[in-house]
C-alpha cells in the first residue's frame, strides 16, 4: 500500500493476501537527524530494483526469487500492472533509457520497448554459476555498461557448487592470457556418490574434478569471469572493460562521467575459502585486473589475515599477476554484500556527490548461529563521504540486526538504492529468506521505502 507522511493509508495494491503481511514499521528504523523514513509500497515479491521514466512513473524488477515468475511491473493510477514476464530467474536489475527498459536476468539483457515489443541484445552471458550479470549503467557516449559476476567463491568448482552436477563442465574464464601455478583442490567425488573412495581433484579454472599441471595457460575470453563490458545500446560490439572481480554487482558514472562499481569479496566456503574478504567501492580505470582470484582490496590473499578457521592459508593460482592490482575507493566490511548505490546531486538532501549504498547483508548459506554474520555489516544504508573517503552509518535498525531476527519493522534485504521524485531516496528491500537459504524469498514480503528531508 502507499502512505502519506502521517502513515494514512492511499490504498491496497492487493486487497487479498495470501500470507499474512510483513510488520512494518518505520520508526524501528535509526536514520541520521534530519532525515524521515516511510513505507512507500509494500506486500512486493522479491524486488531487485527500480527504475522511473521521464514522466515519474514507477517500474519495478520482481527478481522471480519468491515466485520463480520474474516480472516487470508498472505502478498505474496506485495499481500495478504487468509490463513483461518470461525471464530467465532472476531478474538482478533494470533501468531506462528514452522510453525503452533495459532488463538483466540470468545470461541476457533484454529491451523492453513502449508498444510491448521484447529484444534480447545481449545473450550466452556465464551467468549459470554462483553470480550473474548486474543491472547495465548508461555512459555519456550512450553505450551499456555492466557487471558480470564469476561462476565459483575463489577460482576453484568445488562441492559448494550445488550446479556441479546439473552443469559439470562449467567453471570460470579468465579476461586476460594468464599462467597458473598448477595448484589442485581434493574434495570427495560428488559426481559418484555411489563410490565411497573416489576423490575429485580439481584445477583453477578448470571444470570439476579436472586437475591443472604447472604452468598451464589460459586464454583471454572477453565475457570472462567478474568483468565489465559494455557494448553499444543495440547489444552490438561487445567489449571487455575491466576484469579481476568477484561480484561486481552494480556500475554507475557520475556526473563528470567517471565509472564506479561495487564489488563482493570472498567467501570463508568452498574448496579454497579465503576469510576476511572486503567489499570494495572501486574508481574504475578501463583495461585493469583488479585482483580476483588472487586479492582482495588490493591485497594478496596469501597474507595472514585472509587465512579461514580451522583451515589453511590460501596460495596463489596464477604465476603471472596482469598488473599491481588498483586499491578500492573505499572499503567495507566482510559480509556487507554492496548492492547498489547512488550520487547525491541534490544539495537540499545532503551534501553535493556523496555516495550512498544498499547493504543486502551476508549471503553464506548457513542457518542462524552457525556463522552466518547478522552485526556490524549489512541490512543497511551506507553513505560514503566522496572528499574523505569515509564511510558512515545512514539508516540501520535500530536493533543493528535484520527485522526478521530482531522481529522489528524495519529493514531487512537492501537490494537496490536511487534518488527519484520528491527529492526523495527510494530503497528496494526484497523481503525475506526462507531460514538457512539466501536466495529464496518469502512472497510478499518485499518493501519499497522513502527517505526524505524533515524540517530538524
Amino acid at each position: 500500500m502507499f502512505r502519506e507522511h502521517n502513515g494514512s493509508r492511499i490504498h491496497s495494491c492487493n486487497d487479498v493476501d495470501p500470507a499474512p503481511r510483513r510488520y512494518l514499521n518505520p520508526a524501528d528504523i535509526y536514520i541520521v537527524k534530519g532525515y524521515g523514513i516511510e513505507v512507500f509500497l509494500e506486500n512486493l515479491n522479491s524486488p531487485a530494483g527500480i527504475v522511473f521514466d521521464e514522466e515519474g512513473s514507477l517500474y519495478i524488477a520482481d527478481s522471480g526469487l519468491s515466485t520463480g515468475n520474474p516480472q516487470v511491473l508498472k505502478l498505474v493510477n496506485g495499481q500495478l500492472e504487468l509490463i513483461a514476464e518470461d525471464f530467465v530467474t532472476p531478474i538482478s536489475g533494470i533501468n531506462y533509457l528514452n522510453g525503452i527498459l533495459y532488463v538483466s536476468h540470468r545470461g541476457f539483457v533484454t529491451r523492453i520497448f513502449r508498444d510491448g515489443k521484447r529484444q534480447n541484445i545481449i545473450m550466452g552471458l556465464p551467468s549459470n554459476g554462483d553470480h550473474y550479470n548486474g543491472p547495465v549503467a548508461f555512459s555519456p557516449d550512450y553505450k551499456i555498461y555492466f557487471g558480470q559476476g564469476t561462476v565459483t567463491n575463489s577460482g576453484i568448482v568445488g562441492n559448494d557448487n550445488e550446479w556441479v552436477p546439473v552443469s559439470p563442465l562449467l567453471c570460470d574464464y579468465t579476461g586476460d592470457y594468464v599462467i597458473l601455478t598448477g595448484q589442485n583442490f581434493t574434495t570427495d567425488n560428488i559426481l559418484t556418490e555411489a563410490v565411497t573412495d573416489d576423490p575429485a581433484y580439481t584445477g583453477a579454472f578448470s571444470p570439476y574434478g579436472i586437475p591443472n599441471i604447472e604452468f598451464e595457460i589460459r586464454k583471454r575470453y572477453t565475457k570472462a569471469s567478474g568483468s565489465i563490458l559494455r557494448a553499444n545500446l543495440d547489444g552490438s560490439n561487445l567489449e571487455q572493460v575491466a576484469w579481476g572481480f568477484r561480484n561486481p554487482t552494480f556500475l554507475k558514472f557520475n556526473n563528470s562521467g567517471l565509472l564506479y562499481a561495487v564489488n563482493n569479496g570472498f567467501n570463508p566456503v568452498g574448496s579454497r575459502p579465503i576469510e576476511n574478504a572486503t567489499d570494495d567501492f572501486y574508481y574504475i580505470t578501463p583495461d585493469l585486473w583488479y585482483g580476483w582470484p588472487d586479492y582482495s582490496g588490493g591485497e594478496p590473499v596469501n597474507s595472514p589475515r585472509f587465512t579461514p578457521t580451522g583451515g589453511y592459508q590460501p596460495t596463489l593460482l596464477l604465476k603471472n599477476q596482469p598488473n599491481i592490482p588498483p586499491r578500492p575507493y573505499v572499503t567495507f566490511p566482510p559480509n556487507s554484500t554492496l548492492m547498489s548505490f547512488d550520487f547525491n546531486y541534490n544539495q537540499k538532501f545532503g551534501a553535493y556527490g556523496d555516495v550512498y549504498v544498499a547493504e543486502y547483508g551476508s549471503t553464506i548459506k548457513t542457518t542462524v548461529g552457525e556463522g552466518l554474520s547478522y552485526a556490524g555489516a549489512g541490512h543497511r544504508i551506507s553513505r560514503i563521504d566522496m572528499r574523505a573517503r569515509t564511510i558512515s552509518t545512514f539508516a540501520i535498525n535500530m536493533s543493528g540486526f535484520p527485522s526478521s531476527l530482531s522481529k522489528g519493522g524495519g529493514l531487512e534485504r537492501p537490494s537496490h538504492l536511487m534518488f527519484g521524485p520528491n527529492e526523495s531516496m527510494y530503497i528496494v528491500d526484497m523481503g525475506f529468506n526462507i531460514e538457512g537459504d539466501p536466495n529464496i524469498f518469502v512472497p510478499g514480503t518485499g518493501v519499497i521505502w522513502r527517505i526524505f528531508r524533515t524540517n530538524d
